[in-house]
């Protein structure tokens, strides 16, 4: 009996392959099969001649990896991209933009979510985890565009208990959403903005409902100090105590991690996560950055991230990956720390275990979902290839992605995107900003004050 065709076959490509040791290798001249959005089989070229596909790309040239996971961004906040630079953190929220938050509607939501997947998608990026308000409009983005979600809508303990409430049903209403492509998470938004009786509460509804819990904590040095100071605790401290600890955690950012808090990580009962997003840590000259070797020697998993194009400027997770590389070289002293290798570890494996999708993306393997992207390096910047890795993480672009397919379905070919209307968004956003950026009612959302 002759089997029925592939859904997609991508032939004369390199693959990124992982091995059980956290390494990473490539294999050449490779064929990945795809059936029902899933990876069939990782073959040679010559043995993917003989079958057929409803699709084949030829991907001659390419280096076919594991789709990027975002672990942490405010994917709507492409709407303040540029307008609060060169400030200090509490004048960066408190005197632009918890102000201009305050005016955002839903609408708004939406386009900076059209937006913002838009910019991922065209970089690599196939999953996305994300930490904001109105979070009906980003999943409803995410279903239309294609692209894998983890969504959490954020909340304030000023909001009162209808903020978690909000929040819980907004995780409990979309879990498994768009085809299985959204998965959720309860979204408290930090420590200094969510009081103990919030986060425990917090704790056991995520213990009761088999959620996991995205929220900020430790982000500088500056809230652990303060942290201490008024209150004789860490942020990481005040997990443990809350219990958030017990569960699934991901936090985001962790640059101002102690000494202290390391042991705590450690012996946390649940599968604990840090979101590392470097490039908003030199904007905003934090003089620590997420301490990944340390978090690594704990065997906690580091995921890349870029936080809000508002902090960031850009949604670009290769340059969160080479600058992750760099830094860590840097702040540890050793050239030898983080390799390419390594580097592209936690690009793909890792983030995905970061936002709890370990067994389903991360790596192009039989019996996992089919996010893949392929990546040329034919241009004259990769040119030669003397060390693949070292190509992939200091030499090569996020417009180096040729094409990016999300279970199994291609989003964007030949650096075509299929499932956003760019500059319809655009145009929108432009009628709408004199008044998403109007300052003058005074008004904050929350009060930045650790």
């Amino acid at each position: 009996m002759t089997p029925s065709p592939a859904g997609l076959i991508i032939t004369r490509c390199t693959v990124l392959t992982h091995d059980d040791h956290e390494g990473v290798g490539f294999a050449e001249d490779a064929a990945i099969v795809v059936r029902d959005g899933v990876v069939e089989a990782v073959i040679s070229s010559a043995e993917a001649e003989e079958l057929t596909a409803t699709e084949r790309i030829d991907a001659h040239g390419q280096v076919a990896l594991p789709g990027l996971v975002n672990c942490h961004t405010h994917a709507p906040m492409v709407a303040l991209r540029g307008v609060a630079e060169d400030l200090p953190t509490d004048e960066w929220f408190n005197d632009v933009v918890w102000p201009v938050e305050s005016n955002l509607t839903e609408k708004d939501v939406e386009l900076g979510a059209r937006l913002a997947c838009a910019e991922m998608i065209r970089g690599g990026v196939t999953c996305f985890a994300d930490h904001y308000f109105s979070m009906d409009a980003v999943a409803a983005v995410v279903e239309e565009c294609g692209i894998r979600a983890h969504l959490g809508e954020a909340y304030f303990s000023s909001q009162g208990p209808q903020g978690r409430e909000k929040s819980l049903e907004f995780a409990l209403r979309h879990r498994g959403a768009a085809g299985g492509r959204i998965t959720t998470t309860l979204a408290p938004h930090a420590p200094y903005t969510v009081d103990d009786a919030d986060l425990a509460a917090t704790a056991e509804l995520a213990r009761e409902h088999s959620l996991p819990v995205h929220l900020h904590a430790s982000e500088n040095r500056d809230q652990a100090e303060a942290s201490l100071a008024r209150h004789g605790v860490t942020p990481i401290e005040v997990l443990r105590r809350t219990g958030l600890l017990d569960g699934d955690v991901l936090i985001a950012h962790g640059t101002g991690i102690l000494d202290r808090d390391l042991p705590i990580l450690r012996n946390a009962s649940g599968r604990v996560a840090v979101a590392s997003a470097p490039r908003g840590y030199l904007k905003f000259a934090w003089p620590t950055t997420t301490p990944v070797r340390a978090l690594h020697d704990l065997g906690i998993p580091v995921g890349l991230a870029t936080d809000g194009a508002a902090s960031n400027n850009s949604l670009d997770v290769w340059e969160s990956m080479a600058l992750t590389a760099l830094i860590q070289k840097s702040a540890t002293g050793d050239p030898r720390w983080l390799t390419a290798r390594q580097a592209l570890h936690h690009a793909t494996l890792q983030s995905a275990r970061a936002v709890g999708l370990g067994e389903a993306v991360g790596s192009i393997a039989p019996g996992r979902r089919a996010d893949i992207i392929l990546v040329d390096l034919t241009g004259p910047h990769t040119q030669p290839v003397h060390d693949l890795a070292a190509t992939l993480v200091h030499s090569a672009r996020s417009s180096d992605v040729r094409t990016t397919i999300v279970d199994g379905c291609v989003l964007m070919r030949d650096r075509e995107l299929l499932t956003i209307d760019v500059p319809a968004v655009v145009r929108e956003f432009g009628e709408r900003m004199p008044a998403l950026l109007d300052r003058s009612h005074g008004k904050r959302i929350q009060e930045y004050d650790t």
